[in-house]
């Protein structure tokens, strides 16, 4: 057996999705669910969708609080290139790139390691990333209660690449700040920190 079937927890949810995953099969035309490379094909995808969904079942605001320290420090904090992967809500598609978040301290900073775990918890769900990036924003914001925080998004979609436009090089990108980074100045300092140009 596969390591995979061997992680499969025993739950309603697995089984309602492996279901699902074995009627997608047979309502392809002119292929044989029973087919030796598709027998175990239900598992795997239902598997792999836990997977890409368990931010659902995971707090971001918890995350955080448990790596909350007092600290006077009060210069921008910022963690870049923080790789993210991400399902597309409207065609079950994934969209992948990379975060670069930064907050100002206000009395309390957070372990560096939490700030791509919020992108982790965020990401993995049925996500558009117009979201995403508000939700990332606002869990640190409500969290920290920083002076300020700032959030680039830029994503691929396969939705755009393989489908519908399928134009393979295009970029999107998403932009959210709060407090201190409404200034010009303080947003123009965090863009030129992470090396990005927004438009």
């Amino acid at each position: 057996m596969d390591d995979v079937d061997n992680q499969l927890p025993d739950s309603k949810s697995i089984k309602k999705l492996m279901q699902g995953y074995a009627q997608i099969l047979k309502s392809i035309p002119a292929e044989d669910p029973q087919r030796e490379g598709l027998l175990k094909t239900p598992a795997r995808a239902a598997s792999a969708m836990q997977y890409f969904t368990k931010g659902y079942q995971e707090d971001g605001e918890a995350i955080l609080r448990s790596a909350m320290f007092r600290e006077d420090y009060s210069e921008m904090v910022i963690v870049k290139d923080i790789e993210l992967y991400s399902l597309c809500e409207h065609h079950l598609l994934p969209f992948f790139g990379k975060a670069h978040v930064a907050y100002i301290p206000d009395g309390y900073i957070v372990g560096l390691s939490k700030l791509p775990r919020i992108v982790e918890v965020y990401a993995r769900r049925l996500q558009v990333q117009e979201r995403l990036t508000d939700q990332i924003l606002h869990c640190i914001q409500r969290t920290l209660n920083p002076q300020g925080v700032a959030i680039v998004i830029e994503a691929q979609h396969m939705c755009m690449m393989m489908r519908g436009v399928q134009k393979q090089n295009s970029l999107t990108t998403t932009s959210a700040f709060t407090g201190a980074f409404q200034r010009v100045e303080t947003r123009m300092e965090f863009l030129r920190l992470i090396g990005v140009r927004l438009h």
